[in-house]
């Protein structure tokens, strides 16, 4: 039976349940991701789901009960078998005998792995005895905004009981741990027959004897506080206090913003090198437009899931949405005082809040920054956290929202937010996270990425934990490129490389998508072969236009990103042998090649002392997978060589030192040696031909 609502998304499908038939945890993890795929219901990361069933023993051979439940770091949007822990229930509720206290807490997580059931688990949660103590079947533990709204808003309790009535308990807010499981048991035993529990400031917890009864019932509870809020706030007739100034036009906000990205990239990286994310979604435009924000965002956000992603609250800039950010100096002298303001009162709160034990202060500059008039940025390690935290703050602006139209918002207290911040528990997740890729936290960008050599680069770099932009001519190839990557890892940008509004708006582009750009990778080329007297100014024109205006025009442009972040960055140019060698029938294609490689040790001479490092990669015969060889080129060098066209591969192969075929694959590992190990490298000539001894460069 399908059921309408307005509020949430009702995405269970009989069929694909039927399919699962009465496995209980298949049906559990059906219905976590059903739920996770709805920001509105929980944010990536955000919440927990379970499942109890009845299990034969190992040891005993009798019939025990055990809690599937997500484990510790999951994603319950992405979850599966894999990603949960399997405790015997008994055991888990048996922790009550032994447990000493709200002291006890991080003791008592070290006791869930004698409660493991199932070898294969995933570590259990912090929040597994909140499951544990709870008799049902399935249960869901979310983070809905308009449940969090209301569980922020002052008079909670009484709130609570004015939707609900008596079907609803209500818990005051608790540091996630056993005690609170031990809160749940005691809400649920006073008040038989409740359907849930809100959470003060946190969320709420909801169940079913049946994964789709558990299912219906969690959307019609938020279904019934996103629409008790709706009603509020048409009473109220305005929102956030109503607008304070008005936006920009969103082609002059993305204009605003990519300008921006670079120096708020730069600041925010002065202790670990950030990736950036902008968004001006109406909801967000709409909090930091009002006259509302500054009083309400340096409260802070409420629910831990929030804060923990985006600390405690954001930087708002000090700037006129349509000031001229093209004045470096001037903008920045505008916005370092705010960041080292910031800074400062992160210290303040750490210092003021650690405990004897607490882990070392982390990274004090801010995650979201709010440009009133534009826009929002978010800055963390990577894409998707970076995104998430951007996708969490939007989260806590529809709590405020909420809260504010029922009575008025709340936040935690600064202790308690520092307690979750820095809690050991939380630490120890941390260190636990997989050492960093060799590129991570790096943004590149790649001429000529749709296919061949550059593509052959940009899956090198996005392998080795780099963001890429990839830009082609041909919009067509850049989108099938693009589909090939995985979600947070590249964008695309229609690029051609003579064109220097073209070469502007691919950097804008690499400035919205992730903040500026540290890499700058110029691969597009193209290869004619004619004899002198064959040689036309057309062919002449476009070898030089595509593969010496083009490095130069990529190089200016990148460079300038690159001296407003002050991270120093890499420019690495994919020349040629044929550069360094005389051979017949090349005069065109060998002057640009030349010209290519003597640009970059210039380059090299000229930013050394900005930290750019500008190095050359010379392929020589990539006839495989390489576009250049698909026509006319091929057609050339065969004639040059006396041979055929499909005995080149062979030709090519015999005729280096080392008689080996070289792939994309080969440059693209000689590029990674440039920008991810060569660390103290540049003005240098890296040769990938298999040895060719007429090029080598000493």
């Amino acid at each position: 039976m399908e059921k309408t609502f307005s509020h949430v998304d009702y995405l269970w499908d009989e069929q694909k349940a039927a399919e699962l038939g009465d496995d209980q945890v298949a049906l559990f993890l059906y219905r976590s991701n059903i739920l996770g795929a709805d920001l509105r219901i929980t944010n990536y990361g955000g919440g927990n789901t379970s499942c109890k069933t009845i299990e034969k023993d190992p040891l005993t051979n009798e019939d025990v009960e055990v809690m599937w439940v997500k484990g510790s770091g999951g994603d319950i949007g992405t979850l599966t078998r894999q990603g949960i822990a399997g405790l015997y229930t008994e055991r888990l509720r048996n922790l009550k005998n032994v447990y000493g206290g709200l002291e006890d807490e991080d003791r008592m997580v070290g006791l869930f792995n004698h409660c493991i059931y199932d070898l294969d688990s995933k570590a259990p949660s912090i929040d597994t005895p909140l499951h544990g103590l709870l008799p049902f079947a399935h249960i869901d533990h979310l983070h809905p905004d308009a449940l969090i709204a209301i569980a922020a808003a002052e008079d909670s309790e009484k709130i609570t009981k004015e939707i609900w009535g008596d079907t609803m308990g209500w818990v005051p807010w608790q540091r996630p741990g056993f005690d609170l499981g031990l809160q749940l048991e005691k809400c649920l035993n006073e008040n038989p027959g409740i359907r849930g529990i809100v959470l003060g400031s946190h969320g709420l917890f909801t169940w079913g004897d049946t994964s789709y009864e558990c299912y219906i019932n969690s959307l019609e509870v938020i279904e019934k506080a996103s629409s008790y809020i709706e009603k509020k706030v048409k009473e109220n007739g305005s929102v956030f206090g109503g607008q304070k100034i008005e936006s920009l036009p969103a082609d002059q906000r993305k204009d605003q913003a990519a300008k921006l990205m670079p120096l708020l990239r730069g600041l925010a990286s002065s202790e670990n090198r950030m990736i950036g994310h902008f968004t001006d979604s109406d909801t967000v435009l709409q909090f930091i437009n009002s006259n509302d924000l500054d009083k309400l965002a340096p409260m802070g956000t409420s629910c831990p899931d929030h804060f923990l992603r985006t600390k405690i609250q954001p930087l708002i800039l000090d700037l006129d949405k349509d000031a001229d950010l093209d004045d470096t100096e001037a903008v920045l002298a505008k916005l370092e005082p705010s960041f080292e303001q910031y800074r400062q009162e992160y210290k303040d709160y750490y210092e003021s809040c650690k405990h004897d034990n607490s882990p070392a202060m982390r990274d004090p500059n801010p995650v979201i920054i709010i440009f009133p008039g534009v826009g929002m940025f978010s800055f963390a390690k990577n894409k998707q956290t970076t995104r998430v935290a951007s996708e969490f703050y939007i989260n806590a602006i529809n709590v405020m929202r909420g809260a504010e139209a029922i009575t008025s918002y709340t936040s935690l207290p600064r202790q308690e937010a520092f307690d979750i911040e820095y809690w050991l528990l939380e630490e120890a997740k941390l260190q636990r996270m997989p050492k960093e890729q060799p590129l991570s936290r790096k943004v590149a960008l790649v001429t000529g990425a749709a296919g061949g050599i550059g593509k052959a680069i940009a899956d090198k770099l996005v392998a080795e934990g780099a963001n890429v932009v990839l830009t082609d001519m041909s919009d067509e190839a850049l989108k099938e490129a693009v589909a090939t990557y995985k979600k947070d890892q590249v964008a695309g940008a229609v690029c051609d490389v003579t064109s220097e509004e073209a070469i502007k708006k691919a950097y804008k582009e690499a400035c919205l998508a992730f903040g500026g750009v540290d890499i700058v990778i110029h691969s597009a080329g193209l290869a004619i072969s004619k004899a002198l007297e064959d040689t036309t100014q057309k062919d002449w024109d476009l070898l030089q236009n595509v593969l010496v205006k083009g490095q130069f025009l990529m190089a200016q442009e990148g460079v300038a990103i690159m001296r407003k972040q002050g991270l120093g960055g890499d420019i690495v140019n994919i020349a040629s042998k044929n550069g360094l060698v005389s051979g017949p029938n090349n005069v065109g294609y060998g002057t640009a090649k030349a010209a290519q490689q003597h640009m970059t040790r210039l380059l090299a001479a000229e930013l050394g002392s900005d930290k750019i490092r500008v190095n050359t990669v010379n392929p020589d015969g990539v006839i495989v997978g390489s576009k250049i060889w698909e026509g006319a080129w091929a057609e050339g060098r065969a004639k040059a060589y006396g041979i055929e066209v499909k005995d080149l591969p062979a030709h090519y192969a015999k005729r280096n030192l080392l008689n080996e075929i070289i792939l994309p694959d080969d440059i693209a590992d000689g590029v990674f040696a440039c920008v991810g190990v060569l660390q103290k490298s540049t003005g240098n000539t890296i040769n990938v031909d298999g040895g060719m001894a007429n090029a080598f460069v000493r």
